[in-house]
């Protein structure tokens, strides 16, 4: 499963998520295997998150809809590893 299906099953099971807005995406080694996803900090509107998939790292800006803890389940229920 490739980072945009897991942000777009997130987005379908969840009707309090609006968006989710993809960042930068850079290439590292140690993004292989499964899609990887981890809740980093907080943001003035919400939170920032970084997905690890196919050798790349892309930064996600979740708007503040919900809590840490809920963001993590989502992540973890769409397909990811959550960290």
């Amino acid at each position: 499963m490739a980072v945009r299906e897991i942000l777009e099953e997130i987005l379908s099971a969840n009707a309090a998520i609006r968006s989710i807005i993809p960042g930068v995406i850079r290439p590292v080694r140690d993004a292989r295997g499964k899609v990887r996803m981890r809740v980093t900090v907080p943001t003035q509107n919400g939170w920032k998150a970084i997905a690890l998939s196919a050798g790349a790292r892309q930064e996600l800006f979740i708007p503040r809809t919900s809590r840490r803890r809920k963001w993590k389940e989502a992540m973890s229920k769409a397909g990811a590893v959550v960290n």
